[in-house]
């Protein structure tokens, strides 16, 4: 039976692929304190997967998390890779910088996405996990491997996973992928409760989203969290857009304009983001990374900004946002 599991309390988190050494080399120490502003925020969920530098990330957090009350925060991980210890002249070349010494496969049958959350459990010392995405089952990730492996989820990993929450060892599961199509799959043969969409919906771009994939989430019932959904730093100045340092074509005019104005109100582009995301009913959190505890300051804060309605308005008028996109009503 599907539950609520993000609150309000909930729709600030934030999410490990920097903590992962995704963009640099975050040493353990920093990664505590970027953890560790996020704690003194007020920040109550939390958002990994082993997947993000080998393990490291989710070892990372479970450092920092096991020492606090288990019923005070919510926990998120994801499933969809099987890893195993390897010399470091073996390890796979991947986007992290500092990963561990770990080589991985896909997998997403039941007995996979079971030995999956007990070795997440086993590297974060945590008591229970509350949310599992299915992860990166997805053809930007697996390639034509895709209807091979959604098959293998659709009898595996999805059956396990509502199994799982029905007995009330798991809250929640869903889809943590960066494309729009999984997700309309999942729904279409499971009873997922919530799903991670990266990449698919931000103030630069959103439109694919708003036609095809916020329709049919709120027919099914099903909540989303947005991750990425500052572009991966894109809309902070950063030169690489959704985890890639190829930018789309037209963007930079785009975000130029949209700053233009967003100086005009005399407020930050980031800050607009966030509003913007968590505008949509579908989005119940929003959860950036962050490379440094600032980050996280500067993304508590922007969740109490105030942004002028006027302003969307005028990114409505000049077509910078779809006109079917929700936006902020205060």
């Amino acid at each position: 039976m599907k539950t609520e599991v993000l609150t309000d309390l909930h729709r600030l988190g934030i999410g490990g692929v920097a903590i992962g050494t995704a963009f640099e080399n975050i040493t353990d120490e920093q990664s505590f304190e970027i953890l560790q502003a996020a704690w003194d925020a007020g920040i109550r969920y939390y958002d990994t997967s082993p997947w993000y530098g080998l393990t490291k990330s989710e070892r990372r957090f479970g450092n920092f998390l096991k020492e606090k009350d288990r019923s005070q925060f919510i926990f998120s991980t994801k499933a969809g890779r099987l890893f195993h210890e390897v010399p470091e002249s073996e390890v796979p070349p991947t986007m992290w910088k500092n990963p561990l010494n770990f080589d991985f496969r896909h997998d997403y049958t039941a007995d996979a996405v079971k030995r999956s959350i007990d070795d997440s459990l086993e590297r974060t010392g945590l008591e229970h996990i509350d949310i599992v995405y299915v992860h990166d089952l997805s053809e930007d990730q697996v390639g034509d491997r895709y209807p091979y492996f959604l098959e293998q989820a659709r009898k595996g990993a999805f059956k396990i996973l509502s199994e799982l929450r029905d007995q009330g060892i798991i809250k929640a599961w869903g889809m943590g992928v960066n494309k729009i199509e999984p997700i309309l799959d999942c729904i279409e043969s499971a009873d997922p409760d919530i799903c991670l969409s990266a990449t698919q919906y931000s103030i630069l771009e959103h439109e694919d989203a708003v036609d095809r994939l916020l329709p049919a989430v709120k027919k099914a019932g099903v909540k989303l969290v947005s991750g990425a959904g500052y572009n991966s730093g894109y809309l902070g100045g950063r030169e690489r857009y959704n985890y890639k340092e190829i930018i789309p074509k037209g963007m930079h005019e785009k975000r130029a304009r949209m700053s233009a104005i967003a100086e005009e109100y005399n407020i930050s582009l980031i800050d607009a983001a966030l509003h913007f995301v968590l505008a949509s009913d579908e989005f119940v959190s929003i959860i950036p990374g962050a490379s440094r505890p600032e980050q996280v300051k500067d993304n508590a804060e922007a969740l109490q900004a105030k942004i002028p309605y006027d302003f969307w308005q005028e990114l409505k008028a000049e077509g910078l946002i779809y006109e079917k996109a929700q936006i902020p009503t205060e």
